[in-house]
């Protein structure tokens, strides 16, 4: 069911893991992609490629999302080039874990830049077509340890609960515009990252989960998917764990 056709959409990250799942599920249901990434030109070419597969328009820009300037002129680029942007989906992001008596201040900054300043980059460039036109979707990926935090990561999880903050007051400003911005806080997800661990840890892992499986880059891709479309009319302010009841 294409319940994006017609609509533009950007993705920072999109290359691989959740942003290439979010990718693939926007170009079937019919959306016209631009996305991000930050090195391999070999990767973009090769989404660009799998994404067009699908009878849509995909295009790579190489730009860094924490870069304010890159930021806007990459949306620029964008609404040049298709004209509009009718959703932004601020996936893009770094980790840069170690105890807080050993994280230097490199550590902190990166993390912050990549992940939160990324978020306010992109929002405020996409604001101007998403006014003139009175309408959007953005979407905002969090994570379960911006919700509960993490020994280890706490750089990450101030990161990642900045962005819900910052997302329900997008909500709240932008809301009279038909403008919706929700975070979404995925929980254990299994990619290629996860894929390198010691499958005992990995396995103790599902078992502390309600749904005794770790979470698929489809299944958060579904959930964007949804609030991308019209089906989520109703739906702003929100942030929607998608985590197999971890944090039940």
């Amino acid at each position: 069911m294409q319940i994006l056709n017609g609509k533009t959409a950007i993705i920072t990250g999109a290359t691989r893991g959740i942003g290439h799942g979010i990718a693939l599920a926007f170009a079937k249901a019919g959306a016209n992609i631009a996305f991000t990434y930050v090195s391999s030109d070999e990767k973009a070419l090769a989404l660009e490629k799998e994404l067009s597969a699908f009878g849509i328009k995909a295009k790579g820009y190489k730009s860094d999302a924490g870069n304010h300037k890159a930021a806007d002129e990459f949306v620029t680029a964008v609404v040049t080039e298709f004209g509009t942007v009718d959703v932004l989906v601020n996936n893009a992001g770094i980790t840069r874990d170690t105890l807080l008596m050993r994280m230097s201040e490199q550590q902190w900054d990166e993390v912050m830049n990549a992940n939160l300043k990324s978020v306010f980059n992109l929002t405020k460039a996409v604001q101007r077509p998403m006014l003139k036109a009175r309408k959007g979707s953005i979407i905002n990926m969090s994570s379960v340890v911006g919700v509960k935090g993490n020994a280890g990561q706490s750089n990450y999880a101030a990161s990642k609960a900045g962005i819900i903050g910052f997302s329900k007051s997008v909500a709240l400003e932008l809301g009279s515009r038909n403008i919706r911005c929700n975070a979404i806080a995925p929980g254990f997800i299994e990619t290629e990252m996860t894929a390198a661990l010691d499958e005992k840890t990995v396995q103790g892992w599902r078992d502390a989960i309600p749904l005794k499986r770790g979470g698929t880059v489809e299944d958060v891709a579904n959930l964007t998917l949804f609030l991308a479309s019209d089906m989520s009319a109703y739906i702003t302010g929100q942030c929607i764990n998608v985590c197999g009841g971890m944090l039940t």
